[in-house]
Order: C-alpha cells, then sequence, then structure tokens
C-alpha cells in the first residue's frame, strides 16, 4: 500500500468517526459560515451537510443568540484558547428535541458546549470547531433532586394536616422577626388561638372528627391573613399568627374577624354537623419583652385570659406598669 492510500484512508477513517461520534460537531469559518457538519447535528437538525455547507449559522438557526455567541467566539479567536458553555449557565445552544427514553419528560436537549480553535499552518485561528454534548440524562437527574430536595425541605416546614408551618419552622420565622423588630422597632402583633373545648370534639366524633375541625380552622385562617404574615399550628389545637407590621388596634380588627367567621363555621361529616369556637390572645411586640418566647408568653397569657373569661373571646395582652 503506498503512503499515498494509506493517508487517504487515515482521512476517511477521520471523517468516518467525526461522522458517526455521539457528539455535535460544528465548524464554522470566520463569518460564521459551516463548514463541517457530522452526523449527530444531522441527526438532530434534520438538516444534511450539503444543506447547510457556506451558509450562515444565524440564518440557519435564528434562536441563536447571536450577540452572545460571537462575544464566545470573537474571544476563542482572539485568545487561541478554548470556551465553554454548561447546560446551567445556557440550557442549550442548539434547540433540539429531546428523545432520549429515560428522560423523555424534557422538550429538549440539555447541552455542554466546546469552543476550539482551529489554527492553521501559519499560526492564525482560521476556524472555530463547536462541540455539542447531549447532557440531558444528567441535567434532568439534577433537577429532579434539587426539587426534591426542594419537597423535602418544605415537607420539613410544614404541619401535614393543615399546611401551615409546623412548630419548629415557624418559632424559627418568629425568632428572625422577633430580631428585626429589635433593629427597626416596627410595631407587630401575635395572635395565639386554640379551639374550645377540643377534648369533647374528640370523645364525642373521634380523633378524625377533630382533625377535620382543625383542618377547618386552618382553612379560615389561611382566608384571612396576609401573605406576609407568619402562621403556624403551634400544639395540637393551638395555632399561631405572626402580623407584620401591624399595629395592636389592627390585630384586634382582625382577631376578632377571626373569631366570628370560625363561630359561623360548620364542619359536615358523615351526617354530623360541627360547630366550634376558639380563643384568642394578642400581644404587640414591646420593650419589655427581652426575648422571642417573652412574647410568646405574653400572647399565651392573653390567650388563657380569654379562656378564663367564658371562651370565644379576644383578650389583650395588658404590658405591666
Amino acid at each position: 500500500m503506498s503512503l499515498e492510500t494509506e493517508q487517504i484512508n487515515e482521512i476517511h477513517w477521520l471523517m468516518e468517526m467525526l461522522h458517526t461520534i455521539d457528539v455535535g460537531l460544528v465548524v464554522l469559518d470566520r463569518d460564521y459560515n459551516v463548514q463541517i457538519w457530522n452526523g449527530f447535528m444531522e441527526h438532530h437538525s434534520g438538516l444534511l451537510p450539503r444543506q447547510v455547507k457556506n451558509k450562515n449559522l444565524f440564518t440557519l438557526f435564528d434562536d441563536i443568540d447571536e450577540q452572545w455567541f460571537t462575544r464566545k467566539a470573537e474571544a476563542v479567536f482572539l485568545l487561541k484558547n478554548k470556551a465553554f458553555t454548561i447546560w446551567e449557565q445556557r440550557p442549550y445552544l442548539f434547540k433540539f428535541q429531546n428523545y432520549r427514553p429515560i428522560t423523555g419528560s424534557a422538550d429538549f436537549m440539555y447541552q455542554n458546549t466546546t469552543f476550539i480553535p482551529l489554527i492553521s499552518a501559519s499560526g492564525e485561528v482560521t476556524h472555530l470547531c463547536v462541540l455539542v454534548y447531549d447532557v440531558t440524562d444528567t441535567a434532568i437527574n439534577k433537577l429532579n433532586l434539587e426539587q426534591l430536595n426542594e419537597k423535602l425541605a418544605r415537607i420539613s416546614q410544614i404541619d401535614g394536616l393543615t399546611n401551615l408551618f409546623n412548630r419548629s419552622h415557624w418559632e424559627r420565622c418568629f425568632q428572625l422577626e422577633y430580631k428585626r423588630w429589635i433593629r427597626s422597632q416596627h410595631k407587630s402583633c401575635l395572635v395565639m388561638l386554640d379551639i374550645d373545648h377540643f377534648k369533647r370534639v374528640n370523645d364525642s366524633y373521634g380523633h378524625v372528627v377533630g382533625d377535620e375541625v382543625i383542618r377547618d380552622l386552618a382553612e379560615n385562617v389561611i382566608k384571612e391573613v396576609r401573605e406576609t404574615d407568619i402562621t403556624g399550628r403551634y400544639g395540637g389545637e393551638e395555632f399561631a399568627v405572626l402580623l407584620v407590621d401591624t399595629p395592636l388596634e389592627n390585630a384586634l380588627v382582625f382577631a376578632e374577624r377571626l373569631r366570628k367567621k370560625i363561630s359561623e363555621s360548620k364542619v359536615e361529616y358523615k351526617g354530623n354537623t360541627i360547630q366550634y369556637t376558639v380563643s384568642l390572645g394578642v400581644a404587640e411586640v414591646s420593650e419589655e419583652m427581652k426575648t422571642y418566647e417573652s412574647w410568646i408568653e405574653a400572647a399565651d397569657n392573653a390567650l388563657y385570659k380569654s379562656k378564663e373569661n367564658g371562651r370565644n373571646q379576644v383578650n389583650l395582652y395588658k404590658a405591666s406598669a
């Protein structure tokens, strides 16, 4: 076999390899016209090499951000160094459909891309090679894991019965709000509420009905609070609502409105109609409350005043003289 034949064979094998590898390979000239377009690109774009040869990349794919691409490419031409883009920075360069069976839920192919300067014998960068890697499986797995972690984090913060914050998370949020008050001295109020004679409900109808009553109370609370308020299930049948940036007189209006709404609420369960009431205590944060726990204690004291005075009422905490 002659040297010329060997060289031809080597070129043929190289071109065959570049055409069949499972990586997109595009070579562009200095004007961003396509010179090489391998099988991966043909398969996913539906365009044959002869259809794209000497055609401008941005004319062929108008969804490519030309400004971003040229800024990236010009740095490669100038510095003669590789450049990289990962899917987390930019999900894709070429918006190809995703056909991978494992990650079939993805609408498009997530891609990592590498920009490689192609240097001529004279030492000038005359062409740009762009490698396109399909990383859809990796991307979707990571996104799913992040979503799962977010879901687990939310589950760890939420009371399963009421969908309000559980006590531990609510107390953490409350503590942060107390620290904010120390800095800004804004007016805020804490409302503690407790279902009246809840044991009777459980004893008369069972714990399933008791859970329905708790859930109904939570739904009523959710309808009344603002997005900025911090609401949680503090204990079994006890709830806490932090009314952020709210003076005492406004908190009293809120508490009375909530008390009245709950007293008119009815829980229907298997032919039974259950009506219930709540007692509430309200405390506005003040200088005498040296810790966030003392603020909670103040609202609790007002709540127990409501219990002692006959229930189904609101009491305000009165600071000691």
